[in-house]
């Protein structure tokens, strides 16, 4: 019992730690060929949006929109793969049941 307490402690440690560490991490997401970037952080806090001034100069809004939208999604997707790939560091070899969220 007193061995499983301590993998539990060890393992909610590693967890605080990678927390920290996506939230101080930044992730880009791009479309229209790097023309729009979005960064968010490893939680998903949109920290930035740049876009090409070759895009303003055409004046099409909805391009724009949709361009933002699509770096967005892509940004938001690396995060999601990133966050999963550390949580299984984390977590390899604990006897955890398939399916099982953690606090993350």
């Amino acid at each position: 019992m007193m061995d499983m307490m301590k993998k539990a402690q060890e393992l909610q440690s590693k967890v605080n730690e990678l927390q920290e560490e996506l939230r101080n991490s930044e992730i880009i997401g791009t479309s229209g060929g790097d023309m729009v970037q979005v960064t968010l952080s490893g939680k998903g806090e949109m920290r930035d949006v740049k876009i090409d001034k070759s895009l303003l100069d055409d004046g099409d809004v909805e391009i724009i929109e949709d361009l933002i939208v699509a770096a967005h999604n892509d940004a938001k997707q690396k995060v999601e793969t990133i966050s999963a790939e550390k949580m299984a560091e984390v977590t390899s070899g604990l006897p955890i049941p398939p399916g099982m969220k953690l606090p993350f």
